[in-house]
């Protein structure tokens, strides 16, 4: 694809016919194979093995939004309460989605009732980092924080705070640097920090792009092995692609109005996986399904959470 130039994801149909209510935290599973994300309403993360077309799908007792996987084993997910490990059994006595085991790691104190982990990912040490925000949108509250689960199992206090819908983290190929957005209407931002991958924390913050500029709010992100950011533009059905420099040179378009968050993976990490959301109000076929793209280009492998779950 020429720089500038648009191309368009396809619906993974082995993903499943039912949407998902808010589609969030695509992650691929190299060693087997399989595709991961969560339907963060309906409580469930969901695995698709690529090779074979087998999904299964694993509900949780609070609303689930992002997930990591361990460098020696083990699941890392972020929930309503706080931070917790969590066990996906292969199969039970009943019918429907399997009941996933969590095990309450860490909690920070929230300002407000009625919220909940949103955006999270592992940085390239390993450490996981989270946000959280108010689970009523509208009332575009910033009370949501940044926080940093270290692989010591500590939980920082907010390293960022005044975020309404924290989104978009991702960092650099060599880590140095660290990206993050708000999501929210009134915002619509994506800041650039220079991170310090000794001690975990990132300074210099800066405007990196302001999507009143394009289309769209900034949602979930990933990173390409080239050092480019590929951030999904929630109602404006497309994924956009910025240079290390913040210049927008690429654009995947989606039949879903609303993607929510891309992750790269298959087995040359070729493909863009990417989830989304189907609207309350107006949704079309494709709203809250999974899509995929050979944008023409490798991304980054995710670093697992380095500590023991």
């Amino acid at each position: 694809m020429e720089l500038g130039g648009t191309m368009r994801a396809e619906r993974v149909e082995a993903a499943g016919s039912l949407p998902a209510t808010v589609g969030e935290s695509p992650v691929w599973h190299a060693q087997e194979g399989a595709f991961y994300w969560v339907d963060i309403v309906a409580q469930k993360i969901i695995r698709l093995h690529l090779e074979s077309g087998a999904r299964a799908e694993w509900v949780l007792p609070e609303r689930v939004a992002c997930l990591a996987f361990g460098r020696e084993g083990g699941l890392l997910a972020g929930l309503e309460t706080g931070l917790f490990a969590v066990t996906l059994p292969t199969s039970h006595s009943g019918a429907g989605p399997i009941p996933a085991q969590v095990r309450k790691l860490a909690a920070p104190v929230f300002p407000l009732p009625d919220m909940r982990f949103n955006d999270g990912r592992c940085d390239r040490q390993g450490r996981f980092w989270a946000g959280t925000m108010v689970q009523d949108n509208p009332a575009a509250q910033p009370a949501g924080a940044l926080f940093r689960f270290d692989t010591a199992g500590r939980l920082s206090a907010p390293i960022v705070d005044g975020l309404i819908v924290q989104n978009g983290l991702a960092w650099s190929p060599a880590g140095g640097i660290m990206y993050l957005s708000d999501s929210h209407t009134s915002r619509r931002l994506i800041w650039a920090f220079d991170y310090d991958g000794q001690t975990g924390e990132p300074h210099n913050r800066r405007l990196f792009a302001d999507l009143h500029h394009y289309v769209g709010r900034p949602d979930g992100a990933a990173m390409d092995a080239d050092g480019c950011y590929w951030i999904c533009a929630n109602d404006a059905g497309r994924v956009l692609r910025f240079t290390p420099q913040g210049k927008l040179d690429r654009q995947i378009e989606l039949p879903a109005r609303k993607p929510s968050m891309c992750a790269f993976g298959g087995r040359e990490l070729d493909t863009l996986f990417i989830t989304s959301i189907r609207p309350d109000q107006g949704a079309n076929e494709d709203d809250g399904h999974v899509f995929a793209v050979r944008p023409g280009v490798k991304g980054c492998a995710e670093t697992g959470y380095g500590g023991v779950l």
